[in-house]
């Protein structure tokens, strides 16, 4: 599984990677165009991202700015199976988990991250059997 982590805060960015690496291949990404740099050269090469994990507070552009952003550049390019985002954030209001799901991320995650609530999340959303 190829993963993208995109998170501007080194020590959860450290925290997810060691989440996630034993699941797969981790790239990182410091802010919303590091992401977006990252994932259309993925496409580019033919190996996109299998999952996003995606924070919403980080400078220049916000997670929604790059979700929005993705789910544009998959519509416009006919995509057929497009990247699995859960959104990893300290923001929890109605309003912002509101525009994740309108924006099409498949699942929100409130940090501190707990290991089991994301590897339980990836379960569900098929990219893990274990």
């Amino acid at each position: 599984m190829k993963i993208l982590i995109v998170e501007d805060d080194p020590a959860s960015r450290r925290l997810m990677l060691a989440y996630l690496d034993p699941l797969g291949r981790c790239t990182e990404a410091a802010d919303g165009h590091e992401a977006l740099a990252a994932f259309t050269w993925a496409h580019d090469l033919g190996e996109p991202f299998d999952l996003i994990c995606l924070d919403i507070m980080m400078p220049s552009m916000t997670g929604h700015e790059v979700l929005k952003t993705i789910r544009h550049f998959e519509e416009e390019r006919d995509i057929d199976s497009p990247v699995k985002v859960i959104m990893t954030t300290a923001l929890k209001d109605r309003d912002n988990v509101m525009a994740a799901f309108c924006n099409q991320c498949e699942a929100y995650l409130v940090k501190p991250l707990e290991r089991e609530k994301l590897l339980e999340q990836i379960q569900t959303l098929g990219l893990t059997t274990a």
